[in-house]
């Protein structure tokens, strides 16, 4: 990769032969591989967000509000009803995406003499940043059902005495719940080695599992970062947010660019929060078909993994996995090759889309 770029691009050595993140993006086909939602907003929504942009774009002219106020006000309100925690808006910061969230702490928080440590596989996003932040990376493991093993997870915790603990409920790329009591555990033992807990519940919606913003009132260094990429159908907009003590947002405030939210993105979020209920009405939907896509790829005689985000992973392919993405693509079907050896994932989309999957799928197996 190192001669692809040119003599005269002083780019840093450690960034030789990254490539960079993103998902193949192909035209014409049932598209269930970046694990987007699959309704579009409902129209209500869209006329609104319509309408309130175009009061914003007499404005375009002035910078945003740089803290982005009624946002955050808004995002606290949301994560108050729907954790059952209290948080207002010194709790909250938002930018573009979740990605943003992760990349700023890394910044205010990492760098060369603060080790961060993951449980892989998980998102393949946290290493990739530290590396371009210069934040030293170590992988810690996941047993074979994709849980952490709270045993080696806190031996590996005292030994390396990280800054940065980064887990990942519901997992991505299995779908996989780490428990409030084991996440308690580790946030307790982050204290102890004065780490950060970054608890990455991007999937929270889909899941069952009570979520770690309730632990930030005992532990003011759990931070829980979110996105309405997901369960809000809201992947265009890009925004995502984290929840934690204030001197964490004081932190990312620091690290972040200047005005790095723009008018439009906050007025749109805005607008979403206020139809929130309206937003997530079909997570139901999407819930009842993960179990359905479930049942209908492990009849198949395939292994799927138990889900509780909107995808599922799933292994135990006669012919090497690639070569499945390649016949289901074939087939006008795609989804995600994560380069796990063995497995493929597939994101929950429509009844519809989800029924040309299964036929494919179904297909190849016979």
């Amino acid at each position: 990769m190192a001669s692809a770029w040119p003599y005269w691009l002083p780019i840093r050595a450690d960034l030789y032969g990254i490539s960079p993140y993103g998902a193949p993006q192909i035209s014409d086909v049932v598209a269930l591989n970046t694990n987007e939602n699959p309704f579009e907003l409902p129209k209500t929504v869209q006329d609104s967000i319509v309408s309130r942009i175009g009061e914003v774009v007499h404005g375009l002219n002035r910078y945003p509000d740089r803290d982005a106020q009624v946002l955050r006000s808004k995002l606290a309100e949301y994560i108050s009803k729907t954790t059952g925690s209290s948080v207002s808006s010194e709790n909250i910061w938002a930018a573009n995406g979740s990605n943003e969230i992760l990349q700023t702490l890394m910044i205010a928080c990492g760098g060369a003499d603060h080790l961060a440590i993951g449980f892989t596989p998980s998102y393949s996003v946290h290493p990739l940043i530290a590396q371009l932040t210069r934040t030293p990376w170590f992988a810690g493991t996941r047993d074979q059902d994709f849980a952490i093993d709270m045993v080696v997870a806190k031996k590996l915790i005292h030994e390396k005495n990280p800054s940065l603990i980064f887990v990942t409920t519901p997992n991505n790329p299995s779908g996989t719940s780490t428990p409030l009591a084991d996440l308690r555990e580790l946030a307790d033992l982050a204290g102890q080695v004065g780490a950060l807990l970054i608890v990455d519940e991007a999937y929270a919606e889909f899941s069952e599992e009570e979520s770690a913003v309730s632990l930030i009132a005992d532990f003011q260094h759990v931070v829980v970062v979110r996105t309405m990429s997901k369960a809000f159908a809201f992947a265009g907009t890009r925004l995502g947010y984290l929840v934690a003590h204030p001197a964490v947002v004081n932190a990312s405030l620091i690290a972040r660019l200047p005005y790095h939210l723009s008018s439009i993105t906050q007025a749109a979020a805005e607008v979403a929060l206020d139809y929130a209920d309206l937003m997530q009405s079909e997570i139901a939907t999407l819930v009842s078909e993960r179990s359905r896509v479930f049942e209908a790829i492990s009849s198949m005689g395939y292994k799927p993994v138990p889900s509780a985000a909107n995808f599922i992973l799933f292994s135990g392919f006669k012919d090497d996995a690639s070569d499945v993405w390649q016949r289901l693509l074939d087939r006008g079907i795609l989804i995600r090759d994560i380069g796990l050896r063995g497995y493929l994932r597939v994101t929950i989309g429509t009844p519809a889309e989800n029924d040309q999957f299964i036929a494919a799928l179904r297909e190849i197996a016979e």
